[in-house]
């Protein structure tokens, strides 16, 4: 994975991140354009000075020593997944979920590790030319619901909601989004919006906005088979 040089880590996924696009091209020919199934549910747009809610202090408390992820639930949406890895490409941006893996979701490998004090960034294709993949329905989650994200250390940290917005991609807030909090916090970014024939990409990028507000754990040998319901 390439790494920015001389950049501190608060700013360093902010700085020439691709994901707005990144995210939303790979497989972007979708059955909602060649009239399969309905549109994807749509985030409410932001306006262009909209601002993250803050998180509160006592939420740096619960901050958790670094261990990668391994699954994402988010049980509002149905979500069950295992959770890939996702670098840079050599021009810097990031790379999305890659075939076989493509409906999966990816951890940006340049952000804290979910539950770290710091910025968590989460990625996931819309749909792909199969129909729709792991975050379609993203634009329907809402502020007060969870999402587990269950670590390598056989703890699972759980994030509520604080907001869900869609950008358009020339308004993409890329610090907001990439900037590392104080405590603990979530980034799960898809594609939105109108789907653009010309270019072949979505015009939006959805983000859902979620804090750390506990911590579960379980024995990491409970997670040894595949599939298994506790690692969920």
């Amino acid at each position: 994975m390439k790494r920015r040089p001389a950049v501190a880590r608060g700013d360093r996924q902010a700085v020439g991140l691709g994901l707005a696009a990144a995210a939303c091209g790979i497989v972007a020919v979708t059955t909602a354009v060649m009239g399969h199934r309905g549109p994807a549910p749509q985030a409410p747009a932001a306006p262009r000075t909209w601002a993250p809610p803050q998180a509160q202090r006592a939420e740096q408390a619960l901050a958790l020593p670094a261990a990668p992820p391994m699954r994402i639930a988010i049980p509002a949406l149905g979500v069950h997944a295992p959770v890939a890895r996702a670098g840079l490409r050599p021009d810097g941006t990031l790379q999305p979920p890659r075939p076989p893996h493509q409906d999966r979701p990816a951890w940006y490998t340049g952000s804290v590790t979910p539950g770290e004090a710091g910025t968590a960034v989460i990625e996931g294709h819309l749909d792909s030319y199969a129909g729709p993949s792991v975050f379609f329905r993203l634009g329907r989650l809402r502020p007060g619901q969870d999402v587990r994200v269950r670590r390598s250390d056989g703890t699972t940290a759980v994030f509520t909601v604080d907001a869900v917005r869609r950008f358009a991609k020339d308004g993409f807030p890329t610090r907001a989004v990439y900037t590392d909090t104080p405590g603990p916090s979530l980034r799960l970014i898809t594609c939105g919006g109108a789907f653009d024939t010309a270019t072949r990409h979505y015009r939006d990028n959805t983000v859902a906005f979620a804090h750390l507000t506990a911590v579960a754990r379980t024995p990491v040998s409970a997670c040894g088979r595949a599939g298994s319901r506790t690692c969920r």
